[in-house]
């Protein structure tokens, strides 16, 4: 089986450094225009996943036209709760946001939202289901739906869940075979001429 995690392209609030999460903005302007300069050939015979959330669904689209596609709410990104549409430089001084960052930021969870453990454990339980249904399947979702995984699947590499996060519009291919998962970076074909 293989699986390809691609990140949706960018927000205004990806633009703005803004927590976002389970909320649920479209594209930005800029961030259409990148996807549009890409160029990815769909894999023969996969099905197509998202998160449901809107700016997945506007990527898929863009870069592979009106394809049927499932949703799996379990793929959202971590909610954020009361940090939801804020910056760093906006929380910097509220002290429930000092306590959210500050020691175990995955088992601490934000006013209203949920830790990151919890949010490893769906993302994790939604990956078993795909693994389960044994198709290849191509997954619009989200980086740090992306990040779970690959550090759940490769922890030899020894890299955490911000080293593994693809820019927007790039991804991982995932190749699953008796032996174990392997990986490679999945960009678009022409990504020499649209690299940042």
């Amino acid at each position: 089986m293989t699986l390809w995690l691609l990140r949706h392209g960018s927000t205004e609030d990806t633009e703005a450094h803004r927590y976002c999460g389970a909320s649920d903005p479209p594209l930005s302007p800029d961030g259409r225009a990148a996807l549009q300069s890409l160029h990815y050939i769909a894999p023969t015979g996969a099905r197509f996943l998202t998160s449901g959330m809107r700016r997945c669904a506007e990527t898929l689209e863009l870069l592979f036209g009106p394809v049927p596609y499932e949703s799996d709410p379990d793929l959202r990104e971590l909610d954020f709760g009361a940090f939801e549409g804020s910056t760093y430089e906006q929380l910097k001084t509220d002290p429930a946001y000092q306590r959210w960052i500050t020691g175990d930021n995955n088992a601490n969870i934000p006013p209203g939202g949920e830790s990151g453990n919890a949010m490893a454990a769906r993302v994790l339980a939604a990956l078993q289901r795909m693994l389960l249904d044994g198709r290849d399947a191509v997954a619009v979702v989200h980086g740090g739906t992306i990040a779970v995984v690959m550090e759940a699947l490769f922890p030899q590499e020894r890299r955490n869940r911000w080293q593994w996060q693809p820019r927007c519009g790039a991804g991982y291919v995932l190749t699953f075979t008796g032996t174990g998962p392997t990986w490679a970076p999945w960009t678009p074909d022409n990504a020499e001429s649209t690299a940042e």
